[in-house]
């Protein structure tokens, strides 16, 4: 296979699957590391791939937000585990904060009904599927809501996180690395996010592994300001490490 074949074959791979390991696709296409490696800096060069550690993503995926509805059945079983495992962090009496997002959402369905909780969120989902709950007490940030993640976001809700503290607020995302913190492509989302991590004692991040390595626009935190990221089991040994280098404790599940 030559060079461009080779490098069309990765390219068509990264959007397939979303992102793509180097030691993947060596062992598929059959060739080294290093080969894989100049690849995929050649692909960067075009514009069409982003290098991140260990591999690469094709660069849509960096600039298109995908809906709220596309990402109900992407890595369910991931996020439930995700869901249960944060419910963990969460003590009878605590005051929880949980962002929008489908990881969040299933953080909120793992949240033991029999515990007596007061929960803030600035999503539409997370409040229509608490709200029947007798021992929890919902309190709902106000603001315009994007209609692409059913977030309230603006000016409202920044102010409001202004006088609020909680135990922890459990945080989504949509890319996370140590050298950029967590990211978002939009920026009111991310000041919402932003307030969000203010305003707890402890920020946690839930996200699955699939937003490992990716960088979008806005930053809302550093890595070294969160106590804790909840991931899956396919996070790789190599990001642990990067970030408990940097004082963050990971959980896979």
């Amino acid at each position: 296979m030559y060079a461009q074949e080779r490098q069309q074959s990765i390219l068509a791979t990264a959007r397939q699957r979303g992102r793509v390991e180097v030691g993947s696709l060596a062992d598929e296409l059959g060739v080294t590391v290093e080969t894989v490696r100049r690849d995929l800096t050649a692909l960067e060069r075009l514009g069409v791939l982003r290098r991140v550690h260990g591999g690469a993503l094709p660069v849509e995926r960096l600039t298109l937000e995908p809906s709220l509805e596309s990402r109900q059945s992407q890595y369910a079983d991931a996020k439930r585990r995700i869901g249960t495992r944060a419910a963990m962090e969460v003590h009878d009496g605590d005051a929880v904060l949980l962002d929008s997002g489908t990881t969040t959402l299933a953080v909120a369905d793992a949240l033991p009904p029999e515990l007596h909780l007061t929960v803030v969120t600035n999503s539409v989902d997370v409040a229509a599927r608490l709200a029947d709950r007798e021992r929890t007490e919902l309190m709902v940030l106000g603001g315009r809501v994007r209609r692409r993640t059913g977030a309230a976001v603006g000016e409202w809700l920044v102010a409001a996180l202004a006088d609020v503290t909680v135990d922890v607020a459990f945080l989504g995302t949509n890319g996370f690395t140590v050298e950029h913190g967590l990211t978002t492509p939009d920026q009111a989302e991310a000041a919402a996010k932003r307030a969000m991590a203010a305003a707890a004692r402890r920020a946690v991040c839930v996200s699955d592994a699939s937003k490992a390595g990716q960088v979008h626009t806005h930053r809302f935190a550093a890595i070294d300001d969160l106590a804790l990221l909840i991931s899956d089991d396919r996070l790789d040994d190599d990001t642990v490490q990067d970030l408990e280098d940097q004082g963050v404790e990971v959980a896979r599940t």
